[in-house]
């Protein structure tokens, strides 16, 4: 998962939704026409939809609905596999450093009562969606961080570890030899695993777990772990959650923009749709040095997904005359 790539390469996976099995695509190809492009409109339940291409994660969140799980247990399970690979460099162990070569990892959780638990600058703990689970359910809190968050991560019988890699610590210190040392936007990873589902009882929740913007400055927060930006759910409409740069998500409150939508008659689609536009809209031409994605499901089973690069591809297909080409850009696997 090559995130420094995402703007270099023609063709970059995007977003990936399993509903028993099928892939979102947020490329940013040549000829926009030539795209597979199928709508989704499915009641079906349970369902469960992911950003990026993390089959394995969505893989185990759908065992789980398949049990009889719930979907908050589904979310949890799912992006805790996400946590434990270490080949994935934007999340959990493995993840790239900060520019001081610490790991600091984000997340949250959000259940189907709309409540929420966030953890945020935490190091020398891998699965901090559960951490963030327990904030939810242990503490009369919403978010911890830092080193209280570590603190109680211990006190709640979690095991400290090293999160930084051979892998990673050797990315870092070819980072520091060619990157200049100050925030430079979009030059580094920036991704989240971000995961909806919903249960055979038609209940939502969702979470979010992320290493975050690699190379950061110490201390930095993104949209992951803050509730109504990186996720937001309302059971009574549905849920949305949002990768890519997390400063310009955040400035919008798109999850929550989002669930709004959807609740004033527009579908997951529509709703994505729009929320790109707003960051577009107030970003100006920085719009093309970033990348952001959102993901977004409603209680009938509906899902959309929109990126900005999808949105700028669109606007070529225009300017060509391109009557061929569709905004949607669901890829039926």
């Amino acid at each position: 998962m090559k995130r420094r790539n995402f703007l270099k390469k023609a063709t970059v996976s995007g977003l990936s939704i399993v509903a028993v099995n099928s892939l979102l695509s947020c490329d940013t190809v040549a000829n926009p026409a030539k795209q597979s492009i199928v709508p989704i409109k499915t009641a079906i339940i349970p369902i469960v939809i992911a950003t990026w291409r993390v089959s394995n994660a969505t893989a185990k969140a759908w065992e789980v609905l398949q049990d009889n799980g719930s979907s908050l247990d589904a979310v949890e399970q799912g992006c805790r596999l996400e946590e434990a690979d270490v080949s994935n460099q934007s999340v959990g162990k493995g993840g790239l450093p900060d520019r001081d070569g610490n790991v600091t990892l984000d997340a949250c959780i959000m259940n189907k009562e709309g409540n929420y638990g966030a953890v945020t600058s935490v190091q020398n703990i891998t699965h901090v969606v559960s951490l963030a689970r327990k904030v939810m359910e242990e503490t009369p809190h919403v978010i911890l961080t830092g080193n209280g968050a570590e603190k109680f991560a211990y006190e709640q019988g979690f095991e400290k570890e090293n999160l930084l890699t051979d892998n990673a610590k050797k990315a870092w210190e070819i980072w520091k030899e060619t990157a200049q040392y100050k925030p430079i936007i979009n030059i580094e990873n920036h991704d989240t695993i971000g995961m909806l589902a919903i249960d055979k009882k038609g209940d939502i929740a969702g979470a979010c777990t992320t290493s975050g913007l690699s190379y950061k400055m110490a201390g930095r927060v993104g949209d992951s772990a803050i509730i109504g930006s990186g996720l937001f759910i309302d059971n009574e409409v549905g849920g949305a959650t949002a990768t890519g740069m997390g400063e310009e998500v955040l400035k919008t409150v798109a999850s929550f923009l989002i669930v709004e939508l959807m609740r004033q008659g527009k579908s997951p689609q529509e709703a994505c749709e729009a929320a790109v536009k707003r960051v577009v809209k107030g970003s100006g031409e920085r719009y093309k040095d970033f990348q952001v994605g959102f993901i977004a499901l409603n209680k009938a089973g509906e899902t959309g997904s929109y990126c900005i690069h999808e949105w700028f591809n669109y606007q070529i297909a225009t300017e060509n005359k391109n009557k061929n080409y569709k905004s949607n850009y669901y890829n039926k696997a």
